[in-house]
């Protein structure tokens, strides 16, 4: 009640009587610590702020950020910030009682703050009642915290028309909700706090519904008639449905779209993973000392149990005709490079480095398990793969923490030789391959660079020369790219809701996939391609619709190539969901199957990203993996594509001898090799954009003359970031 009055009031105070009164410098607060009083904060079990001192403490870091951080400030992620940001924290440090692992939560509602902040000094003085731009001069009120060079800046960016384009759509798009909110500055922390005070419940949080209803309840106490509605349909499901579907009765009875993150009717600071944490009382010292003995039993009989299989472990698969894979049980004696395969879930390479078969050699002071060989990982393919011999001395369990170190390896999974240099016998495909270029880590690259041979540097050199005397080549080439497109992408984001939990729809029409739908994109896809982390599905697909418009509709390479769903091909729905797979891919060949078309299909291993591009009428599979493996290492992947092919071929009458029936054929492609455990998305991507540049049906085995390198670049993949950027901002993903 006391915050409604508060905004009856506020709404009759003028310019100038809300220049008299002052800013905001939380003086109790820093006046109580002079006297060495320390102000306790509280949190509800979702990790929100509550009473008391919460509002206090909300109020006591907005005033520190408009005192430490630049109105002009775009990016609240920029690490010029950080020592602001750290100044921040330690004062929050001095006048609070207050944990570190709330640090996150305090600097996320710093940043909310400061463009609270932003959008009242637009409201409130650059713009007049009709919500003209106003040139103001800067208000004297703030002359101490604000800079006349700084204010001059944030006139300007607010008169830029793309800011201000961006800026009426979201206003436009806020200006009639559907179910409004009507508790003004209390938030959901604190509302939940006040109902079960109010009610003198036990219970330590109210189902989101309730509070979602609450929260729009104005002075008369009465819901509206829609809102009402919508919480007894509420009610309803959460009569039907089971304890672990309440999550999403909100989002059921509204009926709008979902999407990962989200926490309906909760407010600011309630993640999904915060919701999944169960408090409960802690464990004595006995039950941590019994549950401990318990795990280490249960470990010790897990090792017997491997140690006595290890030698049968792989002999499943000797009976799968599609599993081609070359693992050499005679091991060479001494130091030998080396595949590390894993058999369970699936067989697939996992790891690389060397194998020491030497007679007598101890493991870490131990004599090693039965059917073992010792082996150091340099490269962790699949880093959260569980090692087969986790290591006692290191505490290593992944591939990943593995790597440097010597570990136990089973040796019907060992695999040598990895590091073999291919060399094409003719003098036009003279670039050497190293499959060593794959590896990032700063011992190869060294080696890479100290102990390069002279008659290679020779070869790249020539490839290079090459290269810049085809013909062909030049129609190709690019200007270096830069980071504007990602740099204003960014500064558009910052603008909008999509930082703090908003989504926009990106369209994929029924050409691209075979389907209809709206493709959504969220803060982590962007923050994928802004930080250089490894790409997920939302920003294959979306860039996908980038190489549709561009470059396959405008010069009609849409009769020649296509798509194929990575959401709906992968590793992982091949294992659980083959029939649906293979009725997917079927459906879209037999669509096209008058035609000679070659299908992109990206495919997602789990942790990886490699390309399959089919032509099903030759009935060929060309496969660019940028690690190096070949298919043998996914043999479900190539008994899924390879049963589709055959029922593609009978469904068509295509009449073959009994020796032809299986005569689809493989060809691994030398596609450019990454260097580190990141790239491979981006490598996938400018494999189908080189393949479409050049508008050719047919992949040569050692990649195309106009694009062959052992490696991409970084410029390289730049600008498969700045085409992604450059065509988010033209579909207006920020409005």
């Amino acid at each position: 009640m006391a915050d409604d009055q508060h905004e009856e009031v506020s709404k009759k105070v003028s310019a100038e009587e809300e220049i008299r009164r002052g800013i905001t410098v939380m003086r109790r607060v820093v006046q109580g610590r002079s006297r060495g009083i320390i102000l306790d904060v509280y949190w509800n079990n979702q990790g929100q702020l509550i009473e008391p001192n919460g509002h206090t403490l909300t109020s006591f870091i907005g005033a520190l950020v408009r005192n430490e951080i630049p109105i002009t400030c775009d990016d609240w992620r920029n690490k010029e910030l950080n020592e602001s940001k750290e100044k921040i924290w330690s004062e929050i440090k001095r006048c609070f009682n207050i944990e570190e692992e709330r640090r996150g939560f305090c600097m996320k509602l710093a940043g909310k703050l400061l463009r609270g902040f932003q959008t009242f000094l637009s409201s409130k003085f650059l713009k007049d009642a009709d919500g003209n731009f106003v040139d103001a001069e800067l208000p004297k009120k703030y002359e101490s915290l604000i800079s006349a060079e700084e204010w001059e800046a944030f006139k300007s960016k607010r008169q830029d028309p793309v800011f201000q384009r961006i800026s009426a759509t979201n206003r436009e798009r806020a200006s009639s909700p559907a179910y409004p909110y009507r508790k003004g500055r209390v938030g959901y922390g604190r509302l939940e706090q006040s109902m079960l005070q109010k009610e003198e419940s036990s219970e330590t949080s109210l189902p989101a519904h309730v509070l979602w209803k609450e929260a729009r309840v104005g002075k008369s106490g009465v819901p509206q008639e829609e809102v009402l509605h919508v919480y007894q349909k509420c009610e309803e499901l959460s009569q039907s449905l089971s304890p672990d579907d309440t999550k999403g009765i909100l989002s059921r009875a509204l009926d709008v779209p979902e999407y990962s993150g989200r926490v309906r009717g909760k407010g600011f600071g309630v993640t999904p993973t915060s919701l999944s944490i169960k408090k409960g009382k802690a464990p004595s010292n006995r039950e941590l000392h019994a549950r401990l003995e318990a795990m280490q039993a249960e470990l010790d009989a897990l090792r017997r149990e491997r140690e006595a299989s290890a030698s049968t472990v792989y002999r499943d698969a000797s009976d799968k005709d599609s599993i081609n894979c070359t693992f050499q049980p005679n091991i060479p004696e001494g130091i030998s490079h080396c595949q590390l395969y894993l058999s369970s879930p699936y067989y697939r390479m996992v790891g690389k480095g060397k194998v020491h078969n030497v007679s007598g050699v101890l493991l870490h002071t131990r004599e090693l398990p039965a059917g073992c060989l010792k082996v150091s990982v340099d490269i962790a393919v699949e880093p959260n793969a569980a090692l087969p011999y986790p290591s006692d001395d290191s505490d290593a369990t992944t591939v990943h923490e593995a790597v440097g170190s010597f570990v136990a390896w089973p040796t019907n999974l060992i695999c040598v030789g990895y590091e073999t240099p291919t060399k094409s016998k003719s003098k036009d495909n003279a670039i050497p391959r190293h499959t060593e270029s794959t590896v990032s880590r700063k011992e190869l690259q060294e080696n890479e660079v100290s102990n390069a041979s002279a008659q290679q540097k020779k070869e790249v050199s020539n490839a290079s020369a090459r290269v810049k005397s085809s013909g062909a080549k030049k129609t190709v080439a690019r200007k270096k790219p830069t980071t504007k497109y990602r740099s204003c992408l960014r500064t558009f984001l910052e603008m909008t809701d999509i930082p703090t939990g908003g989504v926009r729809n990106v369209h994929m029409e029924v050409g691209i996939f075979g389907f209809d739908y709206d493709q959504m994109i969220g803060n982590e896809d962007f923050m994928q391609v802004f930080s250089h982390e490894e790409i997920g599905v939302t920003v294959v697909n979306t860039y996908i619709r980038f190489l549709y418009d561009k470059l396959m509709r405008p010069n009609g390479l849409d009769v020649s190539f296509g798509f194929l769903a990575p959401a709906t091909v992968n590793l992982g729905l091949i294992l659980s969901r083959p029939d649906t797979v293979t009725e997917y891919v079927l459906r879209i060949l037999m669509d096209n199957k008058d035609a000679e078309k070659l299908f992109f299909i990206p495919f997602n291993t789990g942790g990886h990203w490699l390309l399959l591009a089919i032509n099903p009428i030759r009935e060929i599979v060309y496969y660019l993996d940028s690690l190096g493996n070949d298919w043998t290492t996914y043999p479900d992947m190539k008994v899924l594509i390879d049963t589709v092919l055959q029922a593609f071929r009978a469904q068509r009458d295509i009449q073959t001898s009994r020796r032809g029936a299986n005569s689809i054929t493989w060809i691994k492609v030398a596609c450019p090799q990454q260097r580190n455990q990141i790239d491979c998305g981006y490598f996938m991507l400018r494999f189908m954009r080189d393949t479409l540049a050049l508008g050719r049906l047919k992949i040569p085995t050692d990649y195309f003359e106009e694009f062959k390198c052992a490696f991409y670049t970084k410029d390289q993949v730049d600008e498969i970031k700045e085409e992604w950027c450059q065509f988010m901002i033209e579909l207006n993903v920020c409005s």
